[in-house]
């Protein structure tokens, strides 16, 4: 089973820089994308279902903005849009699919970069979804989180930690929760499973020559239940094309649905 996960930042845009033809090639089991700015209306066959796939979507309310996707080979036994609380779901930020046992979740945190008002929406909703994957982890079943998490995790995973500890993405109680995530819950951040190695990054600035200098942040990731988790076998970073600011994580699993 290949999971793909990718921020399109904008999915016509990333449609235009070629990804469905990419994923063509690619014949992932299931391709989690967040950040679509796209109402479903505004979507074209090809991005509704590209090629073999069955697309899913959680669009936000307000236009051009947000929103997840889930494109999936096979045809889920049941979806699920949100997490039932009004101010998230209004932006579009989560959508599940459940394939028996498995259920795979396209996630995407805000990011409060732009300002005080939204790093009050992130940290709102870093309070209000730890409850809720305690719930799901509690509930036995083996869980898939994919997505922009829009949080570095370690000094490992940025270019430049020195100089972002008071940035947004990078500060202390950002890392603490996902700490939490991983150790107080058990979840397994699945890509530093196998690979451990430093400048792997999923996301650059448009600013000067980051993506050329591979000055990055590692801010898009799977994470997921521990039994799951451990028959991953292969990851990789695909970063021969661009199809956005961010690059797909892909990951390889020792499953089938």
């Amino acid at each position: 089973m290949q999971i793909i996960t990718l921020n399109l930042n904008g999915v016509r845009s990333a449609a235009r820089k070629g990804v469905f033809q990419w994923l063509s090639t690619q014949q992932a089991d299931i391709v989690c994308v967040q950040e679509l700015k796209a109402q479903v209306a505004d979507l074209t066959d090809e991005m509704l279902a590209p090629d073999s796939y069955h697309g899913y979507f959680h669009c936000a309310e307000k236009k051009g903005y947000s929103g997840v996707g889930i494109y999936c080979l096979k045809k889920p036994g049941q979806i699920v849009e949100g997490v039932d609380i009004a101010e998230i779901d209004q932006e579009g930020r989560y959508l599940r699919v459940d394939f028996g046992q498995l259920s795979v979740i396209s996630l995407y945190l805000p990011s409060g970069s732009s300002g005080d008002h939204r790093q009050a929406s992130k940290i709102f909703f870093m309070e209000k979804f730890f409850p809720i994957l305690e719930s799901i982890k509690a509930s036995g079943r083996d869980l898939i989180l994919c997505g922009d998490w829009n949080i570095a995790h370690k000094e490992i995973d940025l270019k430049n930690w020195r100089a972002n500890q008071k940035n947004s993405g990078f500060l202390p109680e950002e890392r603490a929760w996902l700490t939490a995530v991983f150790d107080k819950l058990g979840f397994v951040d699945v890509f530093r499973q196998i690979n451990p190695e430093p400048d792997q990054y999923t996301w650059w600035s448009n600013r000067g020559q980051a993506w050329a200098n591979n000055v990055g942040w590692r801010i898009d990731y799977q994470i997921a239940t521990p039994a799951i988790a451990a028959k991953a076998i292969k990851t990789s970073i695909y970063k021969a094309e661009r199809f956005s600011d961010h690059a797909p994580l892909i990951i390889d699993y020792d499953y089938t649905l």
